[in-house]
């Protein structure tokens, strides 16, 4: 016995030698390989970063007490720690603290209004696109759209491992799944964070238009599960201008399109709404549920009934988007339907009178309507407003879009922080997002406000059809550096991680 031992014993010995070897040097490539794999978040390449445990220091980061100069500890994808004083940090070496000096430091943007269009429609964009650290996918333009729970299973699918950034899904509420709850029901369970529903022609066959019954049929069922609707608030009118005008209209004229869909649209939808969300009050017959409306353009009754609708305590919201405080009808061109959207981008009144409402806080929170297509549908060459595909691209633009117009009127760098961060991520419910604050997501951005750009084609630019972006000439303010999604480091100076980590946000 003692032989078999004494023989066995140096094998053994050996061969944790080698075990030993092999995982030192696992561990070696794993600390100082310049790409590393996260737990949980997918396959290796998620990050840009060599360590996962780490600290970013600023002397500008933006903080829910407001800025502070000092350092953001992030551990596992999470905020650990916010300490004030510049460059005071735990007991960390220094290749793991990341000095961004005068540089911001504040929440990642959540865009909850985009279009992606995937699966079905991926030659206009795609999950693969580029974006800021959260959005929420509307129901359409992808095909089939996400009107079922069959549907948002097949969305599931296409998004598997193209996600850069944590991704929501919007479904829709259209006359079949509103008349047939049982269907309602099913895609509510299966984890849309609420339903979308168009009160004019949608542009899209397989997503019709609602009435105002079919909206009163579908809000018990979200008032049960606590989940928004959101509505395209146009309904359509015949204006006596448009009768006037219908023969000898110039298609290549921005007014004539601008004509086409009046406030009046706007009012007639709005106001049909906040007769029924009066119900939503505390105690009334809908509590639970809430009305949002999307993509306001006119500044005028619309906003006001909104306003009044708040006063009286009816659960209702409402957003604008960056292209509408951005642009204004009289400064578009001719024959450049990059600016053709609905409803339309009105005049400069309107505009001065959105961005006080943005000032005042009576818009809650600002989206980018990103709605890509392809060239062939733009139109750019005939210039056809009339006939052109309406939709602005710009999900990438974001931040300086917003920040370049809005330091023009008024609007602090704490304002479009609530705006772009905290409030979209109270209204979808994402309790760990939207802050710089110990136990949220570290979702990051590192910007330079006072830098400029020409967004030209020399400019990195990730849509999947830059040329369509009513953004591009322009010169804008806000250099975004650096971007990190859960704490990973997925984009850098122009460059993104290899590998799409982001995650699926389902409800529960």
């Amino acid at each position: 016995m003692d032989y078999i031992v004494w023989r066995v014993l140096p094998i053994l010995a050996l061969l944790v030698a080698f075990i030993t070897f092999f995982y030192l040097q696992d561990s070696y490539k794993a600390q100082f390989s310049p790409l590393i794999k996260l737990p949980g978040y997918g396959d290796d390449e998620c990050s840009l970063l060599p360590f996962r445990h780490y600290w970013i220091s600023s002397k500008r980061i933006l903080t829910p007490q407001g800025f502070i100069s000092g350092s953001v500890e992030i551990n596992e994808g999470k905020i650990v720690s916010v300490v004030e004083g510049y460059g005071k940090q735990g007991n960390s070496r220094q290749e793991e603290v990341i000095d961004y000096g005068e540089a911001v430091v504040m929440p990642g943007l959540i865009d909850v209004h985009v279009h992606l269009d995937e699966p079905g429609r991926t030659e206009w964009e795609g999950f693969v696109t580029g974006g800021v650290t959260t959005v929420v996918d509307m129901p359409l333009n992808n095909h089939p759209t996400t009107v079922s729970k069959e549907t948002l299973e097949l969305k599931l699918e296409a998004a598997d491992k193209k996600l850069h950034v944590d991704v929501g899904f919007w479904g829709g509420l259209v006359p079949e799944n509103a008349l047939n709850t049982s269907i309602l029901e099913g895609l509510l369970s299966a984890g849309v964070l609420g339903v979308k529903s168009f009160m004019c022609p949608s542009g899209i066959n397989d997503f019709p238009m609602v009435t105002i019954d079919h909206i009163k049929e579908g809000l018990p069922v979200l008032a049960k599960y606590k989940r928004p609707l959101l509505v395209h608030a146009e309904i359509q009118l015949d204006s006596e201008d448009q009768l006037e005008h219908k023969d000898n209209r110039d298609p290549h004229v921005y007014l004539t399109y601008l004509n086409t869909r009046p406030p009046s649209w706007e009012q007639a939808a709005i106001k049909e709404l906040v007769g029924v969300t009066k119900d939503t009050i505390v105690g009334g017959p809908l509590e639970g549920a809430h009305v949002h409306i999307v993509h306001l353009s006119d500044s005028s009754l619309s906003l006001d009934m909104i306003k009044e609708a708040k006063r009286r305590g009816d659960s209702i919201s409402v957003e604008t988007c960056s292209h509408y405080l951005a642009f204004s009808s009289e400064e578009i061109p001719d024959g450049d339907t990059r600016f053709k959207c609905s409803p339309p981008i009105r005049d400069a009144h309107n505009r001065e009178k959105l961005r006080e409402a943005v000032l005042e806080g009576h818009i809650d929170f600002l989206t980018s309507d990103h709605s890509p297509t392809v060239p062939e549908l733009k139109l750019l060459k005939e210039g056809d407003f009339l006939r052109a595909w309406g939709g602005i691209s710009g999900l990438q633009f974001d931040l300086p879009v917003t920040w370049s117009y809005g330091k023009k009127y008024g609007l602090t760098l704490e304002q479009l922080s609530l705006l772009w961060s905290k409030k979209p991520a109270e209204f979808v419910g994402l309790e760990s997002k939207g802050a710089i604050a110990v136990g949220y997501h570290a979702d990051i951005v590192v910007w330079q406000p006072e830098v400029e750009f020409d967004l030209n084609e020399d400019y990195p630019v990730f849509l999947k059809h830059p040329s369509l972006s009513a953004y591009m000439g322009s010169r804008l303010s806000g250099q975004v550096l650096d971007t990190f999604v859960r704490g990973n480091l997925v984009f850098k100076n122009g460059e993104h991680a290899p590998a799409a980590c982001g995650v699926p946000i389902l409800a529960k």
